[in-house]
């Protein structure tokens, strides 16, 4: 099951969660994402754990447990929802480069 952790202090490394979510199961994964241009966290993760009663125990345990001096929120994380990108993602913009009046 993938879980959502989010409200992370911006200080929580990959393992401090993989040490956090051990301690209720078998841990997969642990995705700590980023910001591309800042490289700092941008306080939520996803931890993959195979175990769904141990990551129901995680869930559990974790949601609104402070860490690092703030409430966690734990759920089962959901699909990404696809959003319409601003202009059309690329497509149909007009390029004025090489065109001569």
């Amino acid at each position: 099951m993938k879980l959502y952790v989010g409200n992370l202090s911006f200080e929580t490394t990959e393992n401090d969660l993989q040490d956090l979510f051990e301690q209720h199961g078998a841990v997969n994964e642990v995705r700590l994402m980023m910001d591309r241009i800042t490289g700092k966290s941008r306080g939520f993760a996803f931890v993959m754990m195979n175990d769904d009663a141990q990551a129901n125990a995680a869930m559990s345990a974790l949601n609104g447990r402070e860490h690092n001096g703030r409430p966690l929120s734990v759920n089962e994380a959901r699909p990404r929802e696809e959003r319409p990108r601003p202009y059309g993602g690329g497509r149909g913009k007009r390029s004025f480069a090489g065109k001569r009046w």
